[in-house]
């Protein structure tokens, strides 16, 4: 771990049901479960501990067989930060802990990436932090399934969508363009945070909001409470997690490729 970064916690939420893959943290990729891999990149970050929340026996057998710690949760809560703030109490983390949520379903995130929202963290005085890539296709702007974001001169999130934004008036006058008009800053959200042990059992009790509701995307809720949500980009490309058998193929192409 790089010197200059606070001591951190990476805690994995992971669920075993899935609407489009089943028990995915489960799923094989290389020889081993999905959830083996998350985290596996969450150690080589330089984490201080390493934690996997979940609702599944079978999940926590797996990760524990690996030397990382699980602490078992409610089935029923609603998302993964609820997760993780039920663990955050379960295992007594102090107010000032910082945590980095790290999906379940992120086998590659490149541990420069969990530094970086970190660094994002401790470097100011919002009380979470997010990462950010560039968009590089117009598919990728237009795909709801990619979240937008636009940030403002320090950094900060401005609002985070499922639609294309920013929405350059003039070059999409005619409709959808052939490529991305040079010089708007298109950016991609990666839906990795870090807070405080102490804003995340506060952000967990917020109540759900208007926006977050309409565009299910539950960062919202800290916008519109009022909240500020600092933004780092990703300092090397950090692909696209597991959603589906087709993904869990070609992560696992690219796994086998690394371990090769």
């Amino acid at each position: 771990m790089s010197a200059e970064l606070p001591a951190f916690i990476v805690a994995i939420p992971a669920r075993f049901a899935s609407t489009r893959l089943p028990g995915k943290p489960l799923a094989s990729i290389a020889g081993k479960p999905m959830i083996v891999h998350v985290a596996r990149r969450a150690r080589l970050a330089g984490a201080a501990a390493v934690v996997v929340a979940t609702d599944d026996a079978r999940i926590a057998s797996a990760v524990e067989a690996e030397g990382v710690a699980a602490v078992m949760t409610d089935p029923a809560l609603a998302s993964g930060s609820d997760r993780l703030a039920a663990a955050a109490a379960a295992l007594g983390w102090p107010d000032e802990a910082i945590v980095v949520n790290l999906q379940g379903d992120e086998p590659l995130a490149p541990p420069s990436g969990i530094r970086a929202a970190v660094a994002a963290l401790a470097g100011g005085d919002a009380p979470m932090a997010t990462l950010a890539t560039p968009i590089g296709s117009v598919a990728e702007l237009f795909d709801p399934n990619c979240v937008k974001l636009v940030r403002d001169g320090a950094g900060r999130a401005l609002y985070f969508s499922r639609a294309p934004l920013p929405w350059p008036r003039d070059a999409f006058a005619q409709g959808r363009p052939a490529g991305l008009p040079a010089g708007t800053p298109f950016l991609r959200h990666i839906g990795l945070y870090a807070y405080r042990a102490g804003f995340l059992r506060r952000f967990a009790a917020l109540a759900p909001t208007p926006l977050e509701r309409t565009e299910a995307l539950e960062q919202l809720r800290a916008l519109e409470h009022g909240f500020a949500i600092a933004v780092a980009l990703a300092p090397e490309p950090f692909p696209a997690g597991v959603d589906t058998a087709e993904d869990l193929a070609r992560v696992e192409g690219i796994m086998m490729g690394i371990e090769a």
